[in-house]
């Protein structure tokens, strides 16, 4: 008697691990849908959907669509920067193992607060990096510093000549062959008016200010 009252225990059991599994299984649906914004209805890529309470979940892709095995009766959580959080149960009077839903997201503001930033420190310090700090010149500046007269004296002195130049210094030289043909060049040496230049200058000090520069 024992025996069959065991046994008739254990089939009970049995059966009520079954219907709770068959239950359970059918619990189960294929939570699917798209999240869109509010005011004009376009999709929200990459928002999160996750039940409450829970880790499982999953994203939306670019186009807002989303898919995963969800349970009747589970809380979603849908959430996405710059929009309110908002929540959906899902209804377990289901009469399929499926449930689409179009969630629409609500914008919102986020307000951030002030960030202030410093690169000194201390006061000393910008004091001292301000004081110390070198401005590159403008184009004003650098067209002064290249036509500087001292500079261009020493620039004509010591860049040597190119073709043209050299050209040009042979044709003088054949002019004056030509222009002086069959008598003596002038000599300077003996030209009072070039001596007179010569004195005038000396006196100036131009031969003294030009050694000095």
């Amino acid at each position: 008697m024992k025996k069959y009252f065991l046994l008739l225990v254990l089939v009970t059991l049995m059966l009520a691990k079954s219907d709770g599994q068959k239950l359970q299984k059918n619990d189960l649906v294929q939570f699917s849908g798209v999240v869109v914004t509010g005011d004009s209805l376009r999709p929200v890529p990459f928002a999160s959907i996750m039940i409450k309470s829970t880790f499982r979940g999953t994203i939306s892709d670019y186009y807002g669509f989303f898919s995963f095995v969800a349970r009747m009766r589970d809380t979603v959580e849908f959430s996405a920067l710059g929009f309110k959080k908002t929540t959906f149960i899902i209804p377990d009077t289901l009469t399929d193992n499926r449930c689409s839903l179009i969630q629409i997201l609500k914008g919102d503001t986020i307000n951030l607060p002030e960030a202030r930033v410093f690169p000194w420190p201390s006061k000393e310090q910008f004091k001292e990096a301000f004081l110390t700090l070198h401005i590159p010149d403008d184009d004003m500046e650098r067209a002064k510093k290249n036509l500087d007269p001292y500079k261009m004296i020493f620039l004509a002195e010591n860049t040597p000549m190119d073709g043209s130049m050299n050209f040009r210094n042979q044709m003088q030289q054949q002019s004056s062959r030509l222009y002086y043909s069959g008598q003596l060049p002038p000599n300077n040496l003996l030209n009072p008016i070039a001596w007179a230049k010569f004195i005038q200058a000396w006196q100036d000090g131009a031969f003294k200010s030009r050694e000095y520069k």
